[in-house]
């Protein structure tokens, strides 16, 4: 019997979150210290700690241009991504919107949670209206920056000290995606 169960394929689904429960919670701080540990790139460089993290992923279901996006395994979150929409005032910049804090926790990685998560972002950007994302990562990124190229993304620039980890600066990759054809006679 147990045979069986080890045979069996990984329940693998993304899932666009707009409240959570304390499991939920609580599994996704889990896996974003995991994430932060292993040089995630997700903005902290050392975990800051379960209150922090939590007061930050309530904070984004409250913010109305920000939606959070998780990756679960066997029923269990393992990642997350948030899409962020540019601020109403931003006319000039409304065709694009951002892809941002994008991480599967190592644990669960080999999957292609990350690729299904980034599909989900983008589904969801396109539905909304945008026309681009943009993305931006860390130089040490390597698995995350050829998943990003192969799903289409262009490297429009760099910054040699886009982050400072552990007293070292280090470079980051900037990534755009056209989620729509451009309109005839414009930019866009």
């Amino acid at each position: 019997m147990s045979d069986a169960i080890a045979n069996q394929e990984p329940q693998l689904l993304i899932e666009h979150l707009k409240d959570f429960n304390d499991q939920d919670l609580n599994a996704l701080c889990e896996a974003t210290d995991a994430a932060i540990i292993d040089g995630g790139g997700f903005g902290w460089v050392t975990p800051p700690g379960r209150r922090a993290l939590e007061t930050y992923f309530r904070g984004v279901l409250l913010v109305p241009e920000r939606e959070l996006f998780v990756a679960r395994l066997n029923g269990e979150i393992v990642g997350s991504a948030i899409l962020v929409r540019p601020p109403r005032n931003n006319e000039a910049q409304a065709f694009a919107a951002n892809l941002m804090h994008s991480y599967i926790a190592p644990y669960a990685r080999g999957h292609g949670l990350a690729r299904m998560l980034t599909a989900g972002v983008e589904e969801r950007a396109r539905e909304l209206g945008y026309h681009i994302l943009n993305l931006d990562v860390r130089e040490t990124q390597t698995v995350a920056i050829a998943m990003y190229e192969s799903h289409g993304y262009i490297r429009w620039g760099e910054h040699p000290e886009y982050a400072l980890v552990r007293g070292k600066s280090v470079t980051g990759f900037f990534f755009y995606k056209r989620l729509r054809p451009p309109k005839a006679g414009g930019s866009q």
